[in-house]
């Protein structure tokens, strides 16, 4: 069971906010009287105090068994992300700590960025502007295509995949969806369809992923489905990397099975933030394939890619930050909220 705080104890906290170094003072007046200190920065074990009873992070920092070893008064992990994949969930709940996310902060703020990528690819947006600037105003090989009549697959329908499916209604496409728990209340309401999974990628000239990432989602997007993609289809990330095989992507791109793709996240992407992992000390044979796989999808001339961006609005960090101080809150009053190491 969780170890609830007491009703008046004030439990020291530590946050590690790569995410938002420009909201500390923001951060600072909203946990006014608990003890803390904040880094702005990824986390890292020179940077952890043993007395660390909450434990703020980002996606980028890897709360490991290390790390839970590491801090023996820890009581409580809130991460400021809807994702918990970048912490080990198993330990958490062997010891007994609840993991609190966000769930929702971003459903508008990140279909919107998946939609943004859908028109880029749709109008030759990245190209046009890039050849522009490079003193060439020439619209010849521009040539886009319309969304209008054409079939989009959304795969997965949480409040993400919903909200876009809602941005998606004023484009006139047929949009079909596969999710394994499908709401068909919604799909009524919205005029849509759910299908398999294969007959979506059969059939959609455009895939976007919505989903978490589990052992049943890696790698979605794989030797054994690309087969099964229609010749020609987009695909969009803006879920999570390893739900693409990089050099299954990478092969489609190539022969034209696939036509192009928008992503905003890539598989093992702390690689392309952090160059120590490729060439030092802890640089591995398969640190150094991602790291070129990824390279490789970024400089494809049928590519854009984001840097983990689609979440990061005004509006939504300020959403990451109160919900994750209530998720705080709600811990030192003996409830946790948005517990995820029940699951």
């Amino acid at each position: 069971m969780p170890r609830a705080a007491k009703k008046n104890q004030k439990p020291f906290a530590l946050f590690f906010l790569s995410l938002t170094p420009d909201l500390t003072s923001y951060i600072k007046n909203q946990i006014k009287g608990l003890p803390h200190r904040i880094v702005p920065d990824v986390l890292t074990v020179d940077e952890l105090d043993p007395k660390t009873e909450i434990l703020g992070v980002f996606t980028d920092s890897k709360v490991t068994k290390d790390i839970f070893a590491r801090l023996p008064r820890l009581k409580l992990v809130v991460t400021l992300s809807t994702g918990f994949d970048h912490i080990d969930l198993k330990e958490a709940s062997r010891r007994g700590i609840p993991v609190c996310n966000v769930p929702t902060y971003g459903d508008y703020t990140v279909a919107q960025h998946a939609l943004a990528l859908i028109l880029a690819l749709s109008k030759k947006l990245f190209e046009s502007v890039k050849r522009v600037k490079e003193g060439e105003y020439d619209y010849h090989g521009m040539r886009g295509f319309d969304l209008k009549g054409k079939t989009i697959g959304v795969v997965g329908t949480g409040h993400i995949g919903k909200q876009l499916i809602r941005l998606l209604a004023g484009f006139e496409m047929n949009i079909v969806a596969y999710d394994p728990f499908p709401d068909k209340k919604f799909a009524a309401e919205r005029g849509f369809s759910y299908v398999p999974l294969s007959k979506l990628l059969g059939s959609a000239d455009i895939i976007t992923l919505h989903v978490p990432l589990l052992p049943a989602t890696h790698h979605l997007i794989g030797k054994k489905n690309l087969k099964k993609i229609k010749p020609g289809a987009y695909i969009i990330n803006t879920a999570r990397g390893g739900l693409i095989d990089g050099a299954t992507l990478l092969s489609g791109l190539q022969s034209g099975q696939i036509a192009g793709a928008g992503l905003d996240v890539l598989e093992d992407e702390e690689v392309m933030r952090d160059p120590v992992l490729i060439f030092g000390d802890k640089c591995d044979e398969c640190t150094v394939k991602t790291s070129l796989m990824n390279s490789l999808l970024i400089d494809h001339p049928k590519t854009i890619v984001t840097p983990h961006n689609a979440f990061n609005t005004t509006e939504a960090i300020k959403r990451i930050i109160d919900t994750s101080i209530g998720n705080m809150r709600a811990f030192l009053a003996g409830n946790p909220t948005n517990n995820v190491s029940r699951r």
